[in-house]
């Protein structure tokens, strides 16, 4: 085979067969594709989508290109969350030990940053210390004791995902609705799961932009899922304006820590509870889904999720002190207040624009070889229909280097808007799909 031509075929609409997406994943994997061609193909893909048949051939052979993860020696349901990813988007890190504490046993395989969303291990990483470049042992060993863990991609877990993920967000090819299905279900269906929950975010700040489109990627998951014979439910949930008053990596982990000790936004604590609940359902540790978010709340309530998270950053090397300890964690150097020119009611707060902005002043990555700065981001002060006053303070940068900083504070003033009345409320979570 020869890699021009199946992108030429790609390129004009034409379906590829299970053995030509097996060969091209599996020779990328090994080295013997150049970035170059694989970003042609990418971006074909991005302009003519692909089948059903083409995207289930791109997971499994994304799985096959490392080990699945046995996950049988561990007692108990087990059931994983994935976001497509949102713009201060930190509910994997509220849900799960929420989850765990009800006695769900919480494998994540998680992402890095990609565009101008935020990623689980990013986060974690900002923790001193915290490791997630397990070994399968390892991993097998922290879900055991503490009954949640995290891992990314690695030469055992879908290598070839970490490669076309870190490609995918260099190349602006992110957005296609079956590169994100075969991203995400690849490393889910590395593991022995019970149960999946996913959050299909939609909206300014999310990849899928139209409704429409966030039902056909969370269609396409759940299909694959059901193929698989894995349970699985997907929520579509509102990202318009970021989620929650955090956007950059260590500011993340303090508002998780704010959360999780029931004192964090109302967004995020409902989207959280409920993500938690449907991964409790889905274990059958509860028959209905009532009973379900009852429990969730409960473990919230009295702080057991809290010591779950706590237990889970030190059995993976972290200091779980940076949760009562904010000194701890990385803090930016420098910060810059954005003001409202005039009076009114916030009417929309653009995820998208606040989300490149931190990316700008390194909160992401603009090329995958980048590292992120863990300190760096974005601190709401409002959100959307609150009143401000001419002059209030809508937001603060944090920053290490002043390079990009004014282009930054640009790109966050446009983001908001003022308007004389308070807008509509809008729903949290549009839809359930399963």
């Amino acid at each position: 085979m020869r890699t021009v031509d199946l992108i030429q075929r790609k390129r004009n609409g034409e379906e590829l067969s299970p053995e030509e997406i097996t060969w091209l994943v599996e020779s990328y994997t090994r080295g013997e594709i150049p970035d170059y061609q694989v970003s042609a193909f990418l971006m074909a893909v991005y302009f003519q989508s692909m089948t059903d048949v083409e995207v289930g051939a791109m997971v499994e052979s994304m799985i096959a290109s490392g080990e699945r993860l046995d996950l049988s020696s561990v007692p108990g349901p087990k059931v994983d969350k994935h976001s497509t990813g949102g713009v201060g988007d930190k509910t994997s890190l509220i849900c799960a030990p929420l989850a765990a504490a009800a006695g769900v046993k919480v494998p994540m395989v998680s992402g890095r940053a990609l565009g101008h969303t935020g990623g689980t291990l990013d986060k974690l990483e900002s923790i001193p210390g915290f490791r997630t470049n397990l070994s399968v042992d390892e991993f097998r060993d922290v879900l055991n004791r503490v009954g949640f863990a995290v891992m990314g991609q690695s030469d055992e877990i879908t290598p070839a995902d970490g490669k076309l993920y870190a490609l995918r967000d260099a190349t602006a090819t992110v957005e296609s609705i079956p590169l994100i299905a075969a991203s995400i279900m690849s490393k889910k269906l590395a593991a022995s799961l019970d149960g999946l929950v996913l959050d299909v975010k939609v909206g300014a700040g999310a990849f899928m932009k139209r409704q429409v489109d966030a039902r056909k990627l969370a269609q396409l998951m759940t299909t694959i899922a059901r193929r698989a014979d894995l349970r699985a439910q997907a929520l579509i949930t509102d990202m318009n304006q970021p989620l929650g008053y955090a956007i950059g990596n260590a500011l993340e982990i303090m508002e998780v820590s704010q959360t999780l000790q029931f004192s964090g936004p109302d967004d995020l604590t409902k989207i959280s509870l409920e993500l938690a609940a449907r991964m409790i359902y889905l274990a059958k540790v509860t028959a209905t889904m009532e009973e379900a978010r009852d429990l969730a709340t409960a473990k919230l309530r009295d702080g057991s999720g809290y010591a779950k998270f706590k237990d889970m950053i030190a059995a993976q090397g972290g200091n779980p002190q940076v949760l009562d300890r904010f000194d701890l964690l990385p803090n930016a150097t420098g910060a810059m207040e954005i003001t409202s020119p005039r009076g009114g009611y916030i009417s929309h707060i653009d995820a998208e624009e606040i989300g490149i902005a931190s990316a700008m002043i390194g909160a992401g990555r603009d090329t995958k070889e980048d590292s992120i700065d863990p300190a760096v981001g974005v601190i709401l002060e409002v959100k959307v229909g609150q009143k401000v006053e001419a002059g209030g303070v809508l937001c603060r940068l944090y920053f290490t280097k002043e390079d990009r900083i004014g282009e930054a504070a640009e790109r966050v003033e446009d983001a908001f808007r003022i308007s004389s009345t308070a807008p509509e409320p809008r729903e949290l979570i549009l839809e359930v799909v399963s």
